[in-house]
């Protein structure tokens, strides 16, 4: 066995090794699923709960009681923190720590979302490669069982098929809700945003009253 080269000994598999692989890859998305779901959907449904009370206490009072209002662990407390900490650097400090911010909050949310990417558009592909094996390793079958018809053929293609079927089966949950995260991602980072200037406009109007007196 240790004297065939290494495709032979690749082919002769079959693909149905693939097929467990494409299992476990199946287990792995879900977790992220269900991980970065219960994430991003948290911290969306919070801002969009949140902000329209923020927005009216922004414009009726003192920035600084904003904080005790806020989520620890919501970006928007995160952002407020920030900016009320630099608040007397001036506005172009104040955007750049706004910046870093969000950047900062975008690596947070999408955290680990690239896998269902890259499984999403790779799943299919390991599925095609199980198929393959599985095609060589039949028409092996039938070389090596002579005279037998080509149902020897017919079953292994069959059961070869299967790997593609599967890999389909992985990839499409995977582009759905990667697809779903990223729009999330990108409604909250805008939602976050949007506070984050109108928070820097009323501070810079509040240095701009200070310097004035």
């Amino acid at each position: 066995m240790a004297n065939i080269p290494f495709i032979a000994l690749l082919t002769s598999t079959g693909g149905s090794w693939v097929i467990y692989l494409l299992f476990c890859l199946s287990i792995l998305a879900l977790a992220v699923i269900i991980e970065r779901t219960i994430v991003i959907n948290r911290q969306y449904r919070y801002q969009v709960a949140t902000l329209p009370s923020l927005m009216e206490k922004l414009e009726s009072g003192p920035p600084e009681g904003l904080l005790k209002s806020l989520r620890p662990d919501s970006i928007l407390y995160r952002i407020a923190k920030e900016l009320l900490d630099h608040a007397s650097k001036g506005n172009l400090s104040l955007e750049r720590h706004l910046e870093t911010r969000l950047s900062l909050a975008k690596r947070y949310l999408s955290k680990r979302v690239v896998i269902l990417g890259t499984l999403g558009n790779n799943a299919p592909f390991i599925g095609l490669l199980g198929t393959v094996l599985g095609v060589i390793r039949a028409f092996h079958d039938l070389g090596a069982s002579a005279g037998q018809g080509p149902e020897v053929v017919m079953q292994g293609i069959s059961e070869a098929l299967v790997a593609t079927a599967i890999g389909i089966l992985v990839a499409l949950p995977c582009v759905f809700f990667f697809n779903f995260l990223q729009t999330r991602i990108k409604d909250t980072l805008v939602d976050a945003d949007r506070f984050g200037k109108q928070l820097m406009a009323v501070l810079e109007a509040e240095n701009a009253g200070k310097r004035g007196r």
